[in-house]
C-alpha cells in the first residue's frame, strides 16, 4: 500500500499547514501560538477531546474508533523550534527574530495532524488513538514533563510511537534499528576558582586557566581510557572562558559541556570519572573546583519485537526495498525515550530528502523540512493505527 489516496488529497492543505507553523517558531513551553494553531486544527477534523496543558502547551487529543476495546495508542510529534536566526530565503520564512524550525519539528506536527484529519474521517480501527503534541523537545526535556505530569495515568496508551525525520536520506524511504538507538544527554559545569595575580607575576596566583587547560585535556581520557571502546561516549567541552584583560590573571574560570552515550552505567562512570579527575587536578594545582553534572535525557533503546512490527508497516507505505532495519545508532539524543522507558514502542527515521532540497542537516540556519515528506509520514500514522487497532468485527 503506497500514500493514502485521501491523504495525498489534501497534501496541499498539509503544506499550507507546514509553511504556517514555519513562520511561528517558538521553543520550550512558550509553544502558545503553535499549540492554538494545532488545537484549532484539530477542532476542525472533528476529534473527540482535546486536552491542553499539559507539560504547559502540549496538547493530548482523543480519537475514538468504531468499538472500544479498552486498546489505546499513542502517536508523538514534537511542536518546538531552535533559537536560531534563519538564513533561508523563502516566502514563509521565520517572522520571528532569532526563532526558527531548524529541526523539522513543523513537519512532524504537521503529519500527525494529517494522520488526524483521516483517522477523524474514517475511524476505520477500533479502540482509541491519542495524538501527542509535545512542548520542549529541545534540551529541556518537555517528554519528561508530559510523563511526570500523568500522561500514562491520563491517558489508556498501550504503546507510543515516534517519528524524525532525517536529511541525507531520500523522500520515500524510512530507517530505523532496535537496541541502543540514540544516545543519552547530560551536560556537565566546571568551575574553577583561583587566585588572581598580575600577568608579569604568575608565581603569586593559582592561575584557573592552567588548571582549565589541564582539565580539558584529562576530560579525553574519560574516552579513551576508562570506558570500554565497544561502548562508546563522547564527552565535548563547548564552553571556555576566563579572564577580561591581557595583564590579569583571573580568579576564575569555567568549563561547560555535554555528554553522550547509550547506556545509564556508562552515564555513572562518566560522572564519577569527571569529579574524581576535576578533585584531584584541584588538588594538584591548589586550586577549588566544583562539577555541576546533569542528566538530561536517557538513552532512547527501541525494541526489536516493536521494530520487526513497525518495520512491516512501513514497507507497505514506502516499499520494503526503502526501509532500512540495521540503520546505524546515532550520537543525537531524543527525550521521546522518557516516553519509550514508560510504555513499549519505537522511534524511526523518515527521509526528508537529498543535496538541495531536504539534505541539509538539522540545526542549521539553512534547513527547511521537505514538504514532499509530509503524506509519507501521515500515511505510515495512519496505516500504524489501522494495524495495531484492526477492527475486530
Amino acid at each position: 500500500m503506497p500514500i493514502i489516496n485521501r491523504i495525498a488529497e489534501y497534501h496541499d492543505e498539509m503544506t499550507a499547514w507546514r509553511r504556517e507553523l514555519h513562520q511561528h517558531p517558538e521553543i520550550a513551553f512558550n509553544e502558545i501560538w503553535t499549540s492554538d494553531f494545532i488545537a484549532e486544527r484539530l477542532k476542525e477534523f472533528g476529534v473527540d477531546e482535546i486536552h491542553r496543558g499539559i507539560a504547559k502547551t502540549g496538547i493530548v487529543a482523543v480519537i475514538k474508533g468504531q468499538e472500544d476495546n479498552g486498546k489505546g495508542i499513542g502517536l508523538r510529534a514534537d511542536m518546538d523550534a531552535l533559537p536560531i536566526e534563519e538564513e533561508n530565503d523563502i516566502e514563509y520564512k521565520s517572522r520571528n527574530p532569532g526563532l526558527m524550525h531548524a529541526c523539522g519539528h513543523d513537519g512532524h506536527s504537521t503529519m500527525l495532524l494529517g494522520a488526524a484529519k483521516y483517522l477523524a474521517e474514517t475511524r476505520n480501527f477500533d479502540g482509541t488513538v491519542h495524538l501527542i503534541f509535545q512542548p520542549a523537545e529541545e534540551v529541556e526535556g518537555g517528554a519528561e514533563i508530559m510523563v511526570k505530569e500523568g500522561l500514562f495515568e491520563r491517558f489508556k496508551i498501550d504503546s507510543v510511537y515516534g517519528v524524525h525525520n532525517r536529511p541525507g536520506m531520500e523522500v520515500g524511504k524510512m530507517c530505523m534499528r532496535s537496541g541502543p538507538t540514540m544516545a543519552g544527554f547530560d551536560l556537565f559545569d566546571i568551575n574553577i576558582q583561583g587566585y588572581g595575580a598580575h600577568g608579569a607575576r604568575p608565581q603569586a596566583s593559582i592561575d584557573p586557566i592552567v588548571v582549565q587547560a589541564h582539565i580539558v585535556t584529562a576530560l579525553q581520557t574519560i574516552a579513551s581510557r576508562t570506558v570500554d571502546p565497544l561502548e562508546g561516549v563522547v564527552v565535548s567541552v563547548t564552553q571556555v572562558s576566563s579572564g577580561n584583560n591581557y595583564n590579569i590573571i583571573p580568579d576564575t574560570a569555567h568549563l561547560g559541556g555535554t555528554v553522550r552515550c547509550f547506556s545509564k552505567e556508562v552515564q555513572d562512570t562518566t560522572e564519577e570519572t569527571m569529579r574524581r579527575l576535576c578533585e584531584n587536578i584541584g588538588t594538584a594545582f591548589g586550586a577549588k573546583i566544583t562539577v555541576n553534572y546533569e542528566r538530561r535525557y536517557p538513552p532512547l533503546h527501541n525494541r526489536s519485537d516493536q521494530i520487526d512490527l513497525v518495520a512491516s508497516i512501513a514497507a507497505d507505505v514506502v516499499g520494503a526495498d526503502n526501509v532500512d532495519t540495521d540503520s546505524a545508532a546515532i550520537m543525537a539524543s531524543e527525550d521521546f525515550s522518557f516516553m519509550l522507558q514508560e510504555r513499549p514502542g519505537c522511534f524511526v527515521n523518515l527521509g526528508n530528502g537529498v543535496g538541495s532540497v531536504g539534505g541539509c542537516t538539522v540545526h542549521n540556519p539553512g534547513y527547511d523540512f521537505n514538504d514532499a515528506a509530509l503524506p509519507y509520514g501521515a500515511t505510515y500514522w495512519a496505516r500504524l493505527v489501522e494495524t495495531l487497532m484492526e477492527r475486530e468485527a
